[in-house]
């Protein structure tokens, strides 16, 4: 048997009979993933002489897709996320598997979608409310054991790896270092959000003076693991907690936003009724026209913020979050330091970069209280950004909830500064990265995810037929029905739960899902509707069951 370095017969037998931890499942796919590693890994002298590459995953939360300057942003200013991308390729049609977090994060380390998994609503999940006609289905509460995550199997190659930063896959002990992570700051930390961005934060393991900033912190522990990576290849999973809410830019940075946004530009987007934007729900019994919302944003029963009648809400449509913006530009300036570290110890050039957002951007205010109420002095505390020109927010199927900015740059490849229009999803990460790594294809795990390395190499694309959506919860950031959707080719099919309402949009020709072709291209609908059904049924996905205490007239 071979040995690979830090992987040897005793680690393998501990990991067949489950006693490398005391958490983990053991299983057949385990035992087969770990031959497969120790048969396909060189000698460790091999090893060196090839040098693997490095691996930074920087994900951003909550980061919208247009809230990037190479991807359309005329306020924020992203200059190192766009030297990113005129030295990587950047998709235009990337989605996160979910638009809330955790599912997006699952299938990020698993190659599975969330449907596959159990695990479809972010952690602890939204609790079920009287005026809901169905119930949400009570997903796992934490990263299964069973599954053998791409930090394990890069572990297991050899590769040194750190979790850095926001986790919310789990409590512990199913925390990072359960699934495959030698390094976990800050520990024991299982939310979905920071308390502050402004030091103290409370976080175990990560120490901080007044006038930190999280986002820099979480920088510097990043810094330090690359320092301490010097004779291994290394994995880090720099997953920042911004820009998601509390929405609190740093201090110097907002002050520069604050001189760039002028009062009368937006005192003129308000005037022109530009700001907000009013959305219904489409699978009302009767649902609201574009005209009946244009109507109702101007009526008394229609101000202010929060949940509205006949189940609408307001969609920011303009950025100028001041505070915003500064979290934008501190997560920017992270990567440019990360950036900066490798060059300096010689480790860029040999260094793959994914960058990525695990949901699309926060225009819809969170309304997990149903009686929340938004005064007008704190709506840039409730409305983060605008998706403009996508339809909808975090925590909708439109695209505005799932389409992200993605930029991978792989060192010398002749695709730096293009783009790719292939539809591609975040259950792709984990092959695409064992491809680049030279490491064997693990089928059986990452089961829904394709590589990617193709399309890095020029090829146009993957040949994938469909990519898919299972939501079945009610969202905290709309009011729409949960439901599924399907993109195939040009066309995305959204599928609601509670009237089995369809929508169809060609997003070639209508990127903002305004034209709804469900009534006009019947055959397309039929198509895309059994393509999603088999879909859901081949993965056991798990739906709705109706709300036993269902009561309409208690709907706020």
């Amino acid at each position: 048997m071979i040995r690979m370095p830090g992987y040897g017969p005793d680690r393998i037998r501990a990991e067949i009979d489950g006693t490398s931890c005391p958490m983990k499942t053991p299983s057949l796919l385990r035992f087969l993933i770990i031959l497969t590693l120790v048969a396909n890994t060189p000698p460790p002298a091999v090893q060196a002489e090839e040098s693997r590459p490095n691996f930074v995953f920087f994900l951003v939360d909550d980061l919208g897709w247009s809230d990037v300057q190479c991807y359309g942003s005329a306020f924020y200013e992203t200059p190192a996320i766009d030297q990113l991308a005129a030295e990587g390729l950047q998709f235009t049609d990337a989605y996160a598997a979910c638009h809330v977090c955790s599912p997006t994060r699952a299938s990020i380390l698993t190659g599975k979608y969330p449907a596959r998994l159990g695990l479809t609503d972010w952690i602890s999940g939204r609790r079920d409310f009287s005026f809901q006609r169905l119930l949400n289905v009570r997903g796992l509460q934490q990263l299964p054991f069973e599954e053998t995550t791409i930090a394990e199997t890069l572990q297991a190659a050899g590769y040194r790896t750190a979790a850095i930063g926001k986790w919310h896959l789990g409590k512990e002990p199913s925390g990072p270092t359960a699934h495959g992570f030698d390094v976990d700051i800050p520990q024991n930390h299982s939310g979905g959000a920071p308390k502050t961005f402004h030091a103290p934060f409370r976080m175990q393991g990560l120490d901080d003076r007044p006038g930190d900033y999280l986002t820099d912190r979480i920088t510097d522990e990043a810094l330090r693991f690359i320092d301490e990576s010097r004779d291994r290849p290394f994995f880090l999973y720099l997953a920042h907690f911004a820009v998601h809410d509390p929405i609190q830019g740093r201090e110097d940075l907002v002050m520069k936003y604050l001189n760039k946004r002028t009062e009368g530009s937006r005192t003129s987007a308000v005037r022109r009724g530009l700001e907000f934007a009013l959305e219904g729900n489409p699978d009302a019994a009767t649902p609201l026209t574009p005209l009946d919302l244009k109507v109702r944003l101007k009526l008394p029963e229609w101000a202010g913020h929060r949940r509205l009648p006949e189940r609408t809400i307001k969609i920011k449509q303009y950025q100028d979050n001041v505070q915003f913006a500064g979290m934008v530009e501190a997560v920017d300036q992270s990567l440019g330091r990360i950036v900066a570290k490798l060059k300096e110890s010689g480790k860029y050039d040999n260094t793959v970069f994914v960058f990525f957002s695990d949901n699309g951007g926060m225009s819809g205010a969170n309304f997990g209280n149903p009686n929340r109420v938004i005064v007008e002095e704190h709506l840039d505390r409730a409305y983060s950004t605008s998706n403009l020109p996508l339809r909808g927010a975090k925590g909708w199927l439109y695209e505005g909830g799932i389409r992200v900015p993605l930029i991978i740059r792989v060192p010398g490849s002749d695709q730096a500064g293009k783009t790719n229009a292939t539809p591609v999803i975040s259950t792709d990460f984990y092959p695409t990265l064992l491809e680049l790594a030279d490491l064997p294809a693990l089928p059986d795990q990452h089961v829904d995810g394709v590589s990617l390395v193709p399309l890095l190499e020029g090829t146009p694309t993957l040949g994938r037929p469909a990519i898919f959506w299972h939501f079945p919860h009610y969202s905290n950031h709309g009011q729409q029905s949960p439901g599924g959707a399907v993109r195939a080719g040009d066309y995305k099919l959204l599928e609601y739960f509670e009237n089995g309402t369809v929508q169809l949009f060609n997003l070639k020709e209508d990127l903002g899902e305004q034209d709804d072709l469900s009534r006009l291209e019947r055959g397309k609908v039929d198509e895309l509707r059994a393509l999603l059904h088999d879909w859901r049924n081949d993965i056991s996905a798990r739906m709705m069951k109706p709300n036993p205490n269902y009561l309409p007239e208690s709907r706020p």
